[in-house]
């Protein structure tokens, strides 16, 4: 197929670009670098520094004819959506659009959207939380997600435009970037690496799923392929959810690091983030009734994360490295 990642020269967009060319699928990358890296665009995939806003967009669609969309661009800072929620929208509401009304033109197949668990159903009461449980979105940024999820209900029953949502956890990685909650892993991988205490915000019994990109890549070659349900109005009728369903406590995310880099600086608590979720986890049962299960536990996929940065110790600029200070 021809295949369009949309955020392809980031963290996970990258492996799953990797993982389409690898099945034989030609890839096209469309990144405007703001936070993605060119070294990420796997060696095949053509890369197009472009954003999701851009009307030039509707010529590559017309030029390539995309068979599948694989939408990973988004603004994903929850701080950022709330001091600027215009901002959010335009990247996060009219990008999708832009893209949607695209893929129409084109007769683009399919088109895989990816949403998120946290923010979308918010602080539940129910964990591990199902697809079907209440939305309960608390940031713009959580908002413009589900947003994006109802405009694309509508482009199913009113333009027959298939789409999946898979709803992801908190991934983590290899190539994970260093910057807010989401980055955890990776922030304390290097801190680690430079000898310095482990900073834990709140008192640290905050929990997340942690998911492994490698299990959201194989869930995102689940989506591209699946049959569907007949077109419907039920929101959840093509969501997956994307994770674990164990919760980690950061306390017990930054013991397993330090037993898996091997050393210890101590811990730094700071008071808490506003509007940061308590408790977090995803019931993906629906996806694993497809066949998909995690192929590894976090204590072997913290082992791999560790191991990549520890490699690549060094290679970030002197200002990135400064900035995660």
């Amino acid at each position: 197929m021809n295949v369009l990642v949309t955020g392809g020269a980031g963290f996970i967009g990258s492996h799953v670009s990797e993982a389409f060319l690898a099945r034989g699928d030609r890839v096209w990358v469309l990144d405007d670098l703001s936070s993605g890296k060119r070294e990420n665009v796997p060696a095949g995939a053509e890369l197009v520094v472009s954003n999701v806003e851009d009307p030039g967009v509707r010529d590559l669609f017309r030029d390539v004819h995309f068979e599948l969309v694989s939408h990973h661009a988004a603004q994903i800072d929850v701080r950022i959506s709330v001091s600027d929620p215009a901002l959010d929208a335009r990247v996060n509401v009219l990008g999708l659009l832009n893209l949607t009304e695209a893929a129409l033109e084109a007769g683009t197949r399919r088109f895989v959207y990816v949403s998120s668990g946290g923010v979308v159903y918010g602080e539940s009461d129910d964990r591990p939380t199902p697809e079907t449980a209440p939305k309960q979105a608390l940031s713009p940024y959580g908002v413009s997600k589900l947003t994006g999820e109802h405009y694309l209900r509508y482009y199913r029953l009113v333009h027959g435009l298939e789409y999946v949502v898979l709803r992801y956890a908190n991934v983590y990685g290899p190539r994970q970037d260093q910057h807010g909650e989401t980055g955890v892993i990776a922030i304390f991988s290097n801190r680690l690496l430079e000898e310095r205490p482990l900073t834990i915000f709140g008192d640290g019994e905050q929990t997340r799923d942690y998911v492994n990109v490698a299990d959201v890549v194989s869930a995102n070659l689940y989506a591209a392929d699946m049959s569907l349900p007949a077109p419907s109005a039920d929101l959840d009728a093509v969501a997956l959810n994307v994770g674990t369903g164990v919760e980690t406590s950061v306390n017990r995310l930054a013991d397993l690091m330090e037993q898996v880099a091997g050393r210890a600086r101590g811990r730094e608590y700071c008071a808490a983030r506003a509007g940061e979720l308590r408790h977090s986890a995803l019931d993906s049962s629906r996806l694993q009734g497809l066949g998909w299960l995690p192929g590894s536990t976090l204590e072997e996929g913290l082992r791999e994360t560790f191991a990549h940065f520890a490699a690549h110790e060094g290679d970030a600029p002197k200002a990135e490295r400064a900035r995660a200070r």
